[in-house]
């Protein structure tokens, strides 16, 4: 029997094969570099109990606003101060790794909430058309027309405040942008061939949204919660520095800084630590949302 001889790939194959979005991704040194520092501190979040000098909460006044490197008083045991101590002598070191706990958990379960609110209110927006269509975007017209933030305020006050209360609302005043975007992706793709074939196939209509569509969409979804976590991060930190997000003795980063603002001047480290965290946070975060906004588009021919 002769041999098959296989034609060489195409010019558009080869591309598809050398440009997957992992290997564009691999190209941005800004995304790698926002990527190395989420892992980081996702580890670091996880294993923060295991990396406290001491416990977070434990208070003693007669070492308050220590200075870094300073050491524990007799009744810590032994040990330093890395980074100083609070107004109310809790090591600085430990409370800022118990906030990053708190801050990435609200960063990515509002973003989950997100999803399970905007996706599938965007679907069907998109996919139905009509009053369905009609009444979802003005919903979704009268969100955009209050801040997030006063909203997210408004919230609170009504639910009092609490961690739980907290991916509410930060998840609540958020998925009008989900369901926007994923609307705009459905109606782009519901008019496709393959989408057509289902269709002609007897595929229900859920089947055609779940199987064929959104996964389909899942590049933009992907981008848009990406660079929603640091949003989310920022929202917390500042509901938490008015008082409204986790209470004390909880530390937050945000509410780090808010208990620092009557020391800035004595002891700047109190309020500047938690705020280079949530920077470096955000940053890292942008910075990976930008790599995947250019590797998962498959029309961006940007050098990467």
């Amino acid at each position: 029997m002769a041999a098959v001889v296989k034609a060489p790939p195409t010019s558009e194959a080869e591309f598809k094969t050398k440009y997957t979005a992992w290997s564009r991704l691999k190209k941005h040194k800004g995304a790698l570099l926002g990527l190395c520092v989420i892992v980081a501190l996702l580890l670091i979040a996880i294993f923060a109990p295991a990396l406290y000098t001491i416990d977070p909460n434990k208070q003693e006044l007669f070492v308050r606003n220590a200075k870094p490197g300073a050491p524990f008083p007799e009744s810590f045991g032994p040990g330093n101060y890395l980074l100083g101590s609070d107004h109310l002598g809790r090591d600085l070191f430990s409370r800022l790794l118990a906030g990053s706990r708190v801050s990435l958990l609200v960063g990515f379960v509002a973003q989950m909430m997100v999803l399970s609110l905007g996706v599938p209110l965007g679907a069907i927006a998109g996919y139905y058309g009509g009053i369905t269509d009609k009444l979802i975007m003005r919903v979704a017209d009268v969100m955009f027309a209050f801040p997030d933030l006063l909203f997210a305020m408004a919230i609170m006050f009504a639910l009092g405040p609490g961690l739980i209360n907290l991916f509410i609302a930060l998840g609540f005043v958020s998925w009008a942008s989900m369901a926007r975007l994923v609307r705009a992706q459905v109606l782009q793709l519901k008019e496709r061939d393959f989408v057509e074939a289902a269709r002609a196939a007897g595929a229900p209509n859920w089947w055609v949204i779940v199987r064929h569509i959104l996964p389909n969409a899942l590049g933009p979804i992907i981008v848009s919660v990406t660079l929603g976590v640091p949003g989310a991060i920022m929202s917390e930190a500042s509901l938490s520095f008015l008082g409204l997000g986790v209470q004390p003795p909880t530390a937050t980063w945000g509410s780090m800084i808010f208990e620092g603002r009557s020391w800035i001047r004595h002891a700047p480290m109190l309020s500047v630590v938690p705020g280079v965290a949530i920077m470096i946070t955000v940053l890292a975060f942008n910075l990976l949302g930008d790599g995947l906004r250019d590797a998962l588009d498959p029309r961006s021919n940007k050098k990467v």
